[in-house]
């Protein structure tokens, strides 16, 4: 099997010059959202850094470095790449445990990966990844980002530390409720009321920007003329005032243990990174009408996700909002996230040491905000009136996510996803046998439902049988439960109609094998009708037809009938 690299990996942004359908006008419009879209992800990028453990300037860098390779090499006109809300829990747990260094080497074992699904053209898998999954794990990452968040919203002291649990965490707030900085409280407060009610004014600026602006300037006038200190970056961060240099890459340091204990948090990484990215392109394109490249997405988000660490940045993947920000302001290409990139690299190099004087209650209302835009929670309250299993595989995904931990909600989602889409298959293969005396003689289904079709007749000492839907593990069982129950001496022959079987996999093919081992046992031979082409390469592959026998297996009903006619009169 020869590999072609162009079949998995077409980057929109080298497509626009080949099609030749770029112009200056589109420039035009691509380098204002691109400007808008770099404001707005300002305050979300160094929040984010802050939120999960490393300093806001690393937030920046993912936001630069990973918002200008996605869009280079990604599959999607519209996608805005960068730090997001999703990764906080699982980047903050990282780096807690493993320091820096971990993260770096698991964001780089999280972007292999993704360059993996991408070049085995897994991309179109996630789209059958369970709604209920999805919400389950997006509304317990935003009651836990939520939860994260209650320190420096209600402004205990930066010294206290806060469990890493979600239960542990809320019984320390209780136990320091006698420490809340009211006056840092009420400044989150009023930037939280302005995220959410800017948008009423206009939708053009987005609210955590003003909000940004206000708590800054209303932080320094309280320091000056109030003589009120409230906890800033400038607090938590004192180096920011002297300005920062231009990052450099930096190789890591791999040792065994480290990748071995790295292996999973980086899975949780790369699955979080694919979902997330591939929904956003979904969306973009029913708002535009224009199809992105799931494949060449997962390769580009690789691509970003082993370039950034070695910058000093985190996990990075497509953000919605930014991303329908930039389709709202006028965005119609790649163009618009690299203009957004370099926006936010031009921010780094000269207005960074004014971020000290952001306070950290205002970036907490900035990320209460996010969680609230992320719990779904009015699809969460959608999906409870759902069938049962629906509900139960939601409420395990949400509950294991806040209260265990968001890699065992994702290995555990994982496998249910699997073993929904198996049982939903399940529930549409059946195994039935004909009971009258004559049968459809067409192998078309809505012809063979028609009272008027040409019907044959069984032979004497022939039985038929029929299989509907994929004949596949699931069918298995089933197939022999039914099998089983048949204790006939009379049938000399068994016929299996497959007109309606599309695949047959390998356990399908042992259960095949084995039912006609038993019944020749039995003196019974089988005949396989309406056998597909893709079926019958997997039987021949499998040396099946061989063991059947190649006149047993017949491509219509009609031959197979007078095959069996003939078997059954031996």
């Amino acid at each position: 099997m020869n590999f072609n690299l162009k079949e998995v990996f077409q980057p929109k942004f080298f497509g626009l010059f080949k099609k030749g359908h770029y112009d200056s006008k589109k420039f035009t419009s691509d380098l204002i959202a691109g400007l808008i879209v770099g404001i707005i992800a300002l305050p979300l990028a160094i929040a984010f850094g802050i939120a999960s453990g490393v300093t806001p300037q690393q937030g920046l860098i993912t936001a630069i470095v990973a918002g200008f390779l996605i869009s280079l090499l990604g599959g999607s006109n519209f996608l805005i790449g960068g730090p997001t809300g999703a990764f906080i829990v699982i980047v903050a747990g990282i780096v807690g445990q493993y320091g820096m260094q971990g993260l770096i080497i698991a964001t780089i074992m999280a972007g292999v990966f993704l360059v993996v699904m991408g070049v085995c053209k897994m991309g179109a898998i996630f789209k059958f990844i369970p709604y209920p999954i999805v919400v389950g794990f997006t509304s317990g990452i935003a009651l836990t980002i939520f939860s994260t968040q209650m320190k420096d919203f209600f402004g205990l002291p930066l010294d206290l530390q806060v469990p890493a649990g979600f239960i542990p965490q809320w019984g320390c707030y209780f136990q320091n409720i006698a420490n809340i900085n009211w006056i840092e409280f009420a400044m989150s407060m009023v930037c939280l009321i302005i995220c959410f009610a800017w948008g009423k004014v206009t939708k053009k600026v987005p609210g955590s920007l003003i909000a940004l602006i206000v708590g800054t300037v209303a932080s320094i006038l309280l320091s000056r003329f109030a003589g009120l200190d409230l906890a800033t970056i400038g607090s938590k961060f004192p180096e920011l005032a002297e300005g920062l240099p231009m990052p450099k890459p930096v190789a890591p340091k791999f040792d065994f243990e480290t990748v071995k204990g790295l292996v999973s948090p980086a899975f949780t990484i790369a699955i979080l990174c694919a979902i997330e990215s591939l929904l956003a392109a979904m969306v973009a394109d029913g708002a535009t009408g224009k199809q992105h490249h799931s494949n060449t997405e997962l390769i580009g988000q690789g691509v970003a996700n082993i370039i950034t660490p070695l910058f000093g940045g985190i996990p990075a993947t497509g953000a919605l909002a930014r991303t329908m920000a930039s389709i709202k302001n006028g965005g119609k290409s790649p163009v618009t996230g690299i203009v957004h990139a370099v926006v936010l690299l031009l921010i780094y190099l000269f207005l960074m040491p004014y971020a000290i004087y952001i306070p950290l209650s205002c970036l907490a209302a900035i990320l209460v905000q996010v969680a609230y835009n992320m719990s779904e929670w009015r699809t969460f309250k959608y999906l409870l009136r759902g069938d049962k299993s629906d509900v139960a595989v939601l409420l395990i995904t949400f509950f294991l996510t806040v209260v265990v931990d968001l890699t065992v909600a994702i290995e555990v989602g994982v496998v249910l996803a699997i073993v929904l889409f198996v049982r939903r298959v399940m529930e549409t293969s059946s195994v039935s046998m004909l009971t009258g005396s004559t049968v459809a003689a067409s192998e078309d289904s809505e012809m063979a439902s028609m009272e008027d079709t040409e019907r044959l007749e069984i032979p004497a000492g022939v039985e038929v049988y029929e299989i509907d839907g994929p004949f596949f593990f699931g069918l298995a069982s089933r197939f022999e439960e039914f099998e089983s129950k048949d204790n006939s001496k009379k049938t000399k022959v068994r016929v299996i109609r497959m007109r309606k079987v599309p695949f047959i996999d390998s356990t399908g093919v042992n259960n095949l094998r084995n039912l006609c081992e038993r019944t020749r046992k039995r003196g019974v031979t089988v005949v396989l009708s309406g056998v597909t082409d893709k079926v019958r390469a997997t039987l021949e592959k499998f040396g099946v037809d061989k063991e059947i026998g190649a006149e047993n297996i017949c491509p219509h009903i009609v031959p197979a009938l007078e095959r069996a006619s003939q078997l059954s009169a031996e």
